[in-house]
């Protein structure tokens, strides 16, 4: 089988703890938690899948040329289309060729009530995707390309988050996604990053393609879509949020579909909320959890990156601090306490009920909205204003850039 040798999953799996979980599951529900054997190398063999077409277009003009160069083709395709870049290479053609055909499994109405439900859950579903993706960090496969990059950590967090946010915004906004659309522009700029850090980590001496897979694989790239879609669709109910078993397939159309515009293109992606359970499972056993002291910081700095900035005058920091104690509370909400206290993030307190306190409010307004279909809109206008503002607060003005880095912290 072509897996990482970090990918631990089959070396776990007849432990006899596990097995009395599967039994007892089959038993109380008559659903086996781990998928077909096939399913699970499948999985595990797309740790060493990438994106060939992007990367050629990066291999031959970011690196071959400059990736100045790389940058203005890109965004000049981006606002003019491919045919108004002087000379475009065919590497430029093959790539924009491909995301501007469809998908034999696309639905594009199903992608459009995936982003509305996504919309739906402002900016709570950004602190919660946050919070899960933090457990993440004790894989080296995930964490290294971050602390070797610098991304999200030390003062870089509270940027890098943001620029997160704002394609998570851009993405779902109605029409987002539709060519020539800003959602669109922005899948394809952080598509081209990828492939250019993971060519160059690559290069690097300290990655183990033997163990870890290549980097920013598809296999990781995977997770990501399901920390999107079916993570919240399940976890924000704890909020008080409704959402029913369709609208969370339709948020795993979505974000397939923006996986597709990034590059994502999994040989096997859940067709069920009963094979995505699977797919966690799988994800909760495989992880060999040796990141160490990179993921800690990472957790860290994340932890941290909304904590007021000295200087600012009197009733900002009292907003800010409040922000920042509603950030830590919910991170310690959705994360395993032993993960909390092993990276050693800060005390939340009362906090930590942040997000039960909340759920009864929201409950209501989801309530209203199920039973009167016209609140629908007025909840959706209502959802994306806040979130547009409150990125607009934080941002003051800059925009996101999607730049790859292009040095590394070692």
């Amino acid at each position: 089988m072509n897996a990482p040798a970090e990918f631990r999953y089959f070396e776990r799996l007849d432990r006899p703890g596990v097995r009395r979980l599967r039994a007892a599951s089959r038993a109380l529900f008559g659903f086996d938690p781990a998928p077909p054997d096939e399913v699970a190398r499948t999985f595990a063999s797309m740790y060493y899948d990438a994106d060939p077409l992007a990367e050629a277009f990066v291999e031959e003009v970011y690196l071959g040329r400059s990736p100045a160069e790389g940058r203005g083709m890109l965004e000049q395709a981006l606002a003019g289309g491919v045919e108004s870049v002087p000379d475009a290479p065919e590497s430029l053609r093959r790539l924009f060729a491909d995301i501007e055909e469809d998908p034999a499994w696309v639905d594009h109405e199903l992608v459009a009530k995936g982003a509305s439900v996504f919309r739906r859950y402002g900016t709570d579903v950004f602190r919660f995707a946050g919070a899960v993706t933090l457990t993440a960090y004790t894989e080296n496969s995930v964490a290294k390309p971050l602390a070797l990059t610098g991304a999200y950590a030390g003062s870089t967090a509270r940027h890098r988050f943001l620029e997160t946010a704002a394609f998570w915004i851009s993405v779902s906004e109605p029409g987002g996604l539709a060519p020539g659309a800003a959602g669109r522009a922005s899948a394809l700029r952080v598509r081209i990053m990828h492939v250019f850090v993971r060519t160059k980590l690559l290069a690097h001496p300290e990655w183990k393609l033997d163990e870890w897979g290549v980097p920013i694989s598809q296999g990781d790239a995977l997770l990501t879509l399901m920390g999107g879609s079916f993570a919240p669709g399940l976890g924000l109910y704890m909020m008080g949020y409704r959402t029913s078993r369709r609208e969370i397939e339709a948020l795993m159309h979505f974000w397939r579909y923006v996986g597709h515009l990034m590059g994502v293109r999994p040989r096997w992606y859940p067709a069920s909320l009963g094979e995505a359970a699977q797919l966690s499972f799988v994800t909760f056993l495989k992880g060999a959890h040796r990141a160490g002291e990179d993921g800690r910081k990472l957790c860290q700095a994340y932890a941290s990156a909304f904590a007021p900035e000295p200087g600012l005058p009197l009733a900002r920091r009292v907003r800010e601090l409040l922000a920042h104690r509603a950030h830590v509370g919910t991170t310690r909400f959705f994360m395993p306490r032993s993960a909390y206290r092993d990276n050693d993030l800060p005390h939340a307190g009362l906090w930590a009920l942040y997000p039960l306190a909340q759920a009864p409010f929201i409950f209501t307004a989801e309530t209203l909205r199920r039973a009167f279909p016209p609140l629908e809109h007025v909840a959706d206008r209502v959802a994306r204003s806040r979130r547009r503002r409150w990125l607009a607060r934080y941002m003051g003005g800059r925009r996101a850039e999607y730049q790859p880095a292009e040095r590394f912290t070692r």
